[in-house]
């Protein structure tokens, strides 16, 4: 029986191993490509170890882009995407966890089914009416249709419903609270794992978000980091060491935000498995 265990665990920690490899080497290849010049990218057998032209690529990248500029103006678009999501998805779970309303599950039910419908086919509408408010070319309209978050507020209403029992509420209600005063108070202390694994989300898949702001962005000062990349691949020629070297260092914030909150991160994922 011991033997099984031992080669079972074997087999999973070999999966593991090699998982975090296919993981970790895009990456890594990343970083490689990024201190090579650009007839590397084509190179047979491949490339795979580093090379010595990571600050000339990076200074190459800076002569083409305003690319600290524009990791500003991305940092501002995620800070406040990250903040407004969690603010009213945090505000919308908790009413739809612990209040009960007339037509409470139509509502949340019409948000879930807003989840399958592709952002595409909502561009054209939303580009006239962002034009129409005059916030073409602002950080304010790239960031605008991103405030509300179909799959935060259902990953708020699912935390808030299994970590905060009614008894709860009901008794700090007794106790004269309002409900802001409940949610400052008891609600938002309890759901801070939640808030780390939704902000995480938010932060990155803002971070990497390209075709809305492409098409409402056209000023260079206003660029954000992928539409600033972006504007590099514009010719036949690409520069790929110039290309990869931007996105590498356009990539050390998420990196940066993932190990500040990673303890929150995991500690919200492996709650349920642990009473």
């Amino acid at each position: 029986m011991n033997k099984k265990f031992k080669f079972g665990r074997f087999f999973v920690y070999l999966f593991l191993i090699v998982a975090s490899f296919l993981s970790i080497f895009p990456f890594y290849w990343m970083f490689v490509m990024a201190t090579r010049p650009s007839a590397a990218y084509n190179s047979i057998p491949p490339t795979i170890t580093p090379g010595d032209k990571l600050v000339e690529n990076f200074q190459a990248v800076l002569e083409k882009i305003p690319f600290f500029g524009a990791m500003f103006n991305t940092l501002i678009v995620c800070l406040v995407v990250t903040l407004v999501v969690l603010l009213i998805s945090s505000l919308a779970g908790f009413a739809f966890a612990k209040f009960r309303f007339p037509g409470k599950n139509i509502f949340f039910i019409s948000i879930l089914l807003t989840m399958v419908i592709p952002p595409q086919l909502g561009l054209i509408p939303q580009y006239f009416l962002v034009a129409k408010f005059g916030l073409l070319d602002t950080l304010f309209g790239a960031m605008i249709i991103f405030f509300l978050n179909p799959l935060g507020i259902f990953l708020m209403r699912q935390y808030i419903a299994q970590s905060i029992p009614d008894e709860l509420i009901e008794a700090a209600k007794l106790d004269g609270c309002s409900n802001f005063r409940i949610f400052r108070s008891i609600v938002l202390p309890i759901i801070l794992p939640a808030f780390a694994t939704l902000g995480i989300i938010v932060f990155t898949a803002t971070w990497g978000e390209f075709l809305w702001q492409f098409t409402v962005l056209r000023d260079p000062d206003m660029y954000t980091i992928q539409v600033a990349l972006s504007s590099m691949n514009t010719t036949s020629n690409v520069d790929f060491g110039m290309l990869l070297s931007g996105v590498f260092w356009a990539t050390i914030p998420l990196v940066i935000v993932f190990l500040m909150f990673n303890k929150l991160f995991i500690s919200s994922i492996t709650e349920g498995s642990v009473k």
